[in-house]
C-alpha cells in the first residue's frame, strides 16, 4: 500500500513539474496511508494547490513546505459561521499580478512587487496602467474572435478570427498598413491631440472618421482600435471595448483564486454548502440607500417609517451611503454629524427586532469629512462614530468603495456621482438609441474597473488601483450616484444604482439575493 501511495504522489508532483526530497515524500507517504483511494487523488492535488501558493524557489520541494501545505489542507472550520457575511474595505482586497509566462494571476507575496502604500512610487503609478492593460490583453486574446484558428480547421472558421497588434508593429513600417487591430490607452499627449497607448509605444489617431461602438469613451479607457496605419498616424474606422466575459469562465480558466477577499482562503463560488444556506435563506434582503442626510428632519421621518415596516421582518443589511451631510462645509460639519448619528441610533433603538438582527453598513460620500478626493476612501473617523457603534453594535463604517460578501454572491458598493463625471469627459457623447446607464454599464464592465478616467479627473492612490477592479465581475454592483435610478443586468451581473434618497423622493432599492432580483422601492407620505 506504501509503495502504492509513494509511486502516486511522485507521479502527481511530476506532472506540475515539482520534484519531492526524499523526507518530504516520506512525510507525504506516512499523512496520506489512511486516506481512501478513491480520495487520494484529490487529495494530492489539495496539497499541490497550497504547496504552489507558497513563494517557490525552485522545483525542489523541501519537508517543511509539505507538512504547512497539509496543516493548510487539514484545517477544519466552520465554514456557514465564519463565510457567511464580510465586509471587505478597499484597503484589504488581495492583490493579485497576472503573469503572462504562467498565464495566471499570482498573490503579490509571490512577485517582486513591493506591499502597498499611500504614498506610491513613480513605479506604482507605471503598473497602475500596465496592470489595467495586462487584464485586457489577457481576457482579449481568450475570447473565440481572438484565438489562433486551430491547425486544419475550415478556412471559413479561420477568415473570422482577428489579430492583435501591438503599436511597436506599427511604429516600424514605413509604408501603409491596412486593416490592424490594435489594444490601447486612449491618452491626449498634446492638446487636441488623441494618441494610442500601449507598453511598446505610443501613435498618433486621426478620428475624423471613427464609428464609436455603444459605451462612454474617455481618456484613460482601453479601447480595440480598428483601421490604418500611414506615415506615423493611425487612421481609426472603429471603435469599440475589449469583449466582456461572465465571471464563471473568469474562474472556469484560474480556479478558486479568491480575488473579492474576505477569511475565506479560496472563492466562496466554489462553496456548496454556503449556495445551499443562500438558497434556502429566502428571505435575506440588502437594503441600499444613498444620500442619507442625517441632518434633515424629513430624511430622520422616512427612515423611521423605513423601519417600521420593516420590524416585523428585520433585513440582512442596511448599507447607507453619503453624502451624509445636506450641507457638508462649515465649521460645525463634524459636530452636527456626530449629533446627527446620534439622532439616527436613538430611531434604530426604538426598533429592538432590527437592532439585534439588522446590520448597518456606512459608506462615506465624496463630501463627508475625510482626508481628500482621492479614491480609495478611508471610514468615517472613529471620533465621529464611537458612540454611534456602541449603541448600534452591529454596525460598520467602512470605505469608499467597499465590498460585501454574502453567501456564494459577491457586492461591490461604489458612491461617486461617476455617470455626470464620465459623460462631460467623453471623446464623443454616443449618439445610438441605448440610453445613458446601459452605456455607463457596459463601459465600466469592459474596463474592469469603477472609474476608467483620467487621475487628474478622478485621482486614486497609486498603489491601491487594484482595489478599484471590478475583475472578476461581482454578482451585483452598486452605483450610488446622484444620477436617476436604474436597474441593469449585463454580463450576468446586475448593476443599481438607488439614486438621491432626498431628491428622488426617497427612493431605495431592496435585493434579494436567493433570486438574484432587485425591488424598486419608494416611501410614499402617509
Amino acid at each position: 500500500m506504501a509503495s502504492g501511495v509513494k509511486s502516486k504522489v511522485s507521479a502527481v508532483f511530476k506532472m506540475h513539474g515539482l520534484i519531492l526530497r526524499a523526507n518530504a515524500a516520506k512525510f507525504l507517504v506516512d499523512v496520506l496511508e489512511s486516506v481512501n483511494e478513491s480520495e487520494l487523488e484529490d487529495a494530492i492535488e489539495r496539497i499541490i494547490d497550497a504547496v504552489e501558493k507558497q513563494p517557490l524557489s525552485c522545483n525542489m520541494i523541501e519537508q517543511s513546505m509539505v507538512e504547512s501545505a497539509v496543516q493548510e489542507c487539514s484545517e477544519t472550520y466552520d465554514e456557514t459561521i465564519e463565510h457567511v457575511f464580510n465586509i471587505i474595505g478597499a484597503f484589504d482586497v488581495p492583490r493579485y499580478i497576472y503573469n503572462s509566462e504562467r498565464k495566471k494571476f499570482l498573490p503579490i507575496s509571490m512577485t517582486d512587487h513591493s506591499e502597498p502604500c499611500l504614498f506610491g512610487t513613480a513605479r506604482n503609478k507605471a503598473e497602475l496602467f500596465c496592470e489595467r492593460y495586462t487584464i485586457m490583453q489577457q481576457r482579449t486574446h481568450r475570447h473565440e474572435l481572438f484565438t489562433p484558428p486551430v491547425t486544419g480547421s475550415h478556412p471559413d472558421e479561420s477568415g473570422n478570427k482577428f489579430q492583435l497588434k501591438t503599436i511597436e508593429s506599427l511604429l516600424g513600417n514605413v509604408s501603409k498598413v491596412g486593416e490592424v487591430i490594435v489594444l490601447g490607452m486612449i491618452t491626449q499627449l498634446k492638446e487636441g491631440k488623441f494618441f494610442l497607448e500601449d507598453p511598446t509605444g505610443t501613435v498618433q489617431l486621426e478620428l475624423s472618421k471613427a464609428q464609436f461602438h455603444s459605451g462612454l469613451y474617455t481618456e484613460s479607457c482601453f479601447v480595440l482600435a480598428e483601421g490604418w496605419y500611414e506615415d506615423g498616424v493611425f487612421h481609426v474606422n472603429g471603435f469599440g471595448f475589449p469583449p466582456t466575459e461572465p465571471s464563471s469562465v473568469t474562474r472556469a480558466y484560474y480556479g478558486n483564486i479568491n480575488f473579492f477577499g474576505g477569511p475565506s482562503p479560496t472563492s466562496v463560488k466554489s462553496s456548496a454548502k454556503l449556495k445551499q444556506l443562500e438558497e434556502e435563506n429566502e428571505d435575506a434582503m440588502f437594503i441600499f440607500i444613498s444620500d442619507v442626510w442625517l441632518d434633515q428632519v424629513e430624511v430622520l421621518e422616512k427612515l423611521h417609517m423605513m423601519f417600521s415596516g420593516y420590524s416585523s421582518m428585520p433585513p440582512t443589511c442596511f448599507v447607507l451611503c453619503g453624502n451624509f451631510s445636506s450641507a457638508p462645509y462649515g465649521k460645525s460639519q463634524i459636530k452636527t454629524l456626530t449629533e446627527s448619528l446620534k439622532a439616527l441610533a436613538d430611531i434604530i433603538c426604538e426598533y429592538p427586532n432590527i437592532h439585534k438582527n439588522s446590520r448597518f453598513v456606512f459608506v462615506p460620500g465624496p463630501e463627508d469629512p475625510g482626508p481628500s478626493s482621492i479614491l480609495p476612501r478611508p471610514p468615517l473617523a472613529d471620533y465621529i462614530t464611537e458612540e454611534f457603534s456602541k449603541r448600534v453594535p452591529h454596525s460598520v463604517f467602512t470605505t469608499n468603495p467597499c465590498r460585501i460578501q454574502y453567501c456564494t454572491q459577491e457586492i461591490i458598493i461604489f458612491r461617486e456621482d461617476l455617470v455626470n463625471k464620465m459623460c462631460r469627459n467623453c471623446i464623443r457623447f454616443p449618439n445610438s438609441n441605448l440610453d445613458i446607464p446601459n452605456h455607463f454599464l457596459k463601459t465600466i464592465v469592459a474596463q474592469g474597473h469603477l472609474t476608467p478616467l483620467p487621475l487628474y479627473v478622478s485621482p486614486v492612490y497609486w498603489a491601491y488601483d487594484y482595489s478599484l477592479r471590478v475583475y472578476p465581475v461581482p454578482d451585483l454592483l452598486v452605483f450610488a450616484d446622484k444620477y436617476d435610478p436604474f436597474n441593469i443586468v449585463h454580463t450576468d451581473c446586475t448593476c443599481i444604482n438607488p439614486g438621491s434618497f432626498p431628491r428622488s423622493s426617497f427612493c431605495f432599492k431592496v435585493y434579494y439575493p436567493s433570486s438574484k432580483t432587485v425591488e424598486d422601492s419608494k416611501l410614499q407620505n402617509l
